[in-house]
């Protein structure tokens, strides 16, 4: 393992999106940034797809064997919203991450440069402007018919001071063979950008962060009913919804399991920690699960890096 540097500085963001609006999304993030960076954040989190949002609740007109006029007008109008990873919305960001000198991981709806798919994605950004970029390999449930299976960006790690920093989105961090892609990479930082708000997920979040003797960062937003456009062909739907959509919880776990935050609820709020980084490799003393806890002659791990 690298020498790490000894104290993280994080902020995790627990925000509402500006729903289907990616410019008035990148405003808010580069706010964002800048309130945390002046609170001495290094790295900052923001959740799953915050531009344009995660549409909770939208069917998009999609039934077996048809669609209709008005789910094809929305899920139009979120595609025009969807940016590209090297697009005018976020090279503002990186502009703004590299003026400040942080670290900034950024769920958003990717655009591909040459068909019409969207991907569920994440983009690391270093200070000094180099991005990686995670598209969701498996898109859950009914995501399906909004974004495609990434065929690239799977399993990238970025180096940091504090040592390799991946992403799993949402239900990713459910499937065994990708955290220990990730595990083989060496993380010390485990980035979720998630929109889990179910109870069970915070028994999945302790069990990872122990798994892989990492500091698991959740990341999830907060958002109410009242935030979709009152113009959606989707109003029967958006009417069925509970008044605050999603709950949020947000929190960070060290390598032992423990929490370093309070668990965020029901509020937008911004979390900062002090990681102290050398408890990744103290934890790993009887248990390193590519390492000295493992048995690559009985089991191996084969994956496309791609």
């Amino acid at each position: 393992m690298v020498t790490l540097k000894d104290i993280c500085r994080i902020a995790v963001v627990q925000a509402a999106p500006v729903l289907f609006d990616k410019d008035a999304c990148t405003d808010k993030a580069l706010r964002l940034i800048r309130e945390a960076a002046q609170n001495g954040a290094e790295l900052i989190v923001f959740p799953e797809l915050f531009i344009p949002c995660y549409p909770v609740g939208l069917t998009f007109g999609f039934r077996v064997g048809s669609r209709t006029a008005g789910g094809r007008e929305d899920w139009k109008r979120y595609y025009d919203n969807s940016i590209h990873s090297d697009g005018p919305e976020m090279n503002r960001i990186i502009k703004t991450a590299t003026e400040l000198g942080v670290y900034v991981s950024m769920g958003y709806s990717e655009r591909d440069r040459i068909g019409a798919t969207l991907y569920n994605s994440n983009l690391f950004i270093s200070p000094d402007g180099t991005t990686i970029n995670h598209r969701k390999i498996k898109p859950t449930g009914s995501e399906r018919v909004v974004w495609g299976d990434a065929q690239q960006d799977c399993f990238p790690v970025m180096e940091t001071p504090w040592g390799p920093m991946g992403c799993m989105i949402c239900w990713e961090s459910y499937m065994p063979l990708a955290r220990v892609a990730l595990y083989e990479k060496g993380i010390t930082l485990y980035i979720s950008a998630n929109t889990n708000d179910n109870p069970e997920w915070q028994d999945t979040v302790r069990h990872i962060a122990i798994e892989g003797h990492v500091f698991f960062v959740n990341c999830d937003m907060f958002f109410t009913k009242d935030m979709y456009p009152a113009d959606l062909n989707a109003a029967d739907e958006i009417a069925k919804l509970p008044d605050i959509v999603c709950r949020g919880g947000s929190n960070v776990i060290d390598p032992f399991g423990h929490p370093v935050t309070e668990t965020l609820w029901d509020r937008e709020g911004i979390l900062y920690a002090d990681l102290e980084m050398q408890k990744v490799p103290a934890s790993r003393m009887e248990f390193d699960a590519t390492g000295h806890y493992s048995r690559p002659d009985l089991l191996e791990l084969n994956f496309a890096d791609i």
